[in-house]
């Protein structure tokens, strides 16, 4: 019987290679789930060119993104790189002209079988490396800045470049795989909130049935209430930042507020703002403003800041605070 070995150690020191070498791993990976086979049987897209399978044109489209290429045409190196097309079991690459008109001259239902085959495969990730009873996503949105005239762009709120044409996607992140579960692509002068309601309804729709427990953090820019009714009627657990409307403000001064830390108070509260057809729990927080502290971002009232959340957690203010806090990990994982 053949043992396996027990000292085995990698390195990628060798003068001849390059900082694409990695790629062998990556090619290992698909064939794990057999991602080719899957790809070749759920995706049907009738060609007239049909040198490259559906499959190989995935991953063809796939393997300049995991190598960092920013734009398709860099990845024509990859053509006259036969270590690269040894590596990844490609006997030949597409031109870049071939990758670049494959996705839009796609039909509708081509898209469709994508975002399925996508949703069977998250499905069967999510329970790695262990089953699991819970997920939490996370909402946010960024900014993709483009320096041309593409389709669906607008100048918007772009703090590096501002006047530039941009995207403003919105995406929905599970927080405990990094799972980026769904996105939506919209113009740069989008709303935060603008479709948020679309992307929880495919998001809650791709969720697997064994998942008992759903639960949602978001910034004040999803604060509405169409966006509570939405997770309401799955139902999820939600922790939101409260929007700072002036009959917010005036509420947390009056209320008793109990020490979660020497420096933290907090309190929590029934509220129902304007439009909203009930009442809401609301959490918030609050400490002391030492007098040599500069102007604080968050909201400040007489010698106080405050944050406030929005929430239908069952734990104490303190836990949803906690379980916010868990949020700060967005932006790296955007990055």
């Amino acid at each position: 019987m053949r043992h396996s070995p027990r000292n085995l150690r990698l390195a990628w020191d060798h003068r001849g290679l390059t900082h694409f070498g990695g790629v062998c791993f990556f090619r290992e990976f698909p064939r794990v789930p057999r991602f080719r086979n899957l790809l070749a049987q759920h995706l049907t897209y009738s060609r007239r060119n049909h040198r490259y399978s559906l499959s190989r044109m995935i991953l063809a489209l796939v393997y300049p993104i995991v190598l960092g290429l920013e734009r398709l045409e860099t990845a024509s190196f990859l053509r006259s790189n036969g270590a690269f097309q040894y590596l990844t079991g490609l006997r030949s690459f597409p031109d870049p002209r071939t990758l670049r008109r494959f996705l839009p001259r796609a039909p509708e239902s081509f898209w469709q079988q994508v975002h399925r085959v996508n949703d069977r495969l998250l499905r069967n990730f999510i329970h790695l490396p262990q089953h699991r009873s819970r997920l939490i996503f996370d909402l946010d949105t960024t900014v993709v800045t483009v320096f041309c005239r593409q389709q669906r762009t607008a100048a918007g709120y772009n703090p590096r470049y501002r006047g530039k044409r941009s995207h403003n996607p919105l995406l929905c992140i599970e927080a405990n795989s990094s799972f980026l579960w769904d996105a939506e692509l919209r113009p740069g002068n989008a709303g935060t909130w603008d479709g948020s309601v679309e992307l929880l309804d495919t998001c809650f729709a791709s969720v697997p049935p064994d998942i008992r427990e759903l639960r949602v953090r978001a910034d004040a820019g999803f604060g509405l209430n169409s966006v509570f009714e939405a997770l309401e009627s799955q139902p999820a657990q939600y922790a939101v930042v409260a929007r700072l409307t002036h009959a917010l403000r005036r509420l947390p001064p009056g209320l008793r507020h109990d020490p979660v830390n020497p420096i933290w108070e907090m309190a929590e509260f029934q509220h129902r703002p304007h439009g909203w057809p009930r009442a809401r729990r609301f959490a918030v927080a609050r400490r002391s403003i030492p007098e040599e502290e500069a102007q604080t971002t968050l909201f400040s009232k007489e010698r106080c800041v405050y944050r406030a959340w929005v929430t239908n957690l069952f734990p104490a203010p303190a836990g949803v605070w906690h379980f916010y806090d868990g949020r700060a990990g967005m932006e790296p994982r955007i990055g």
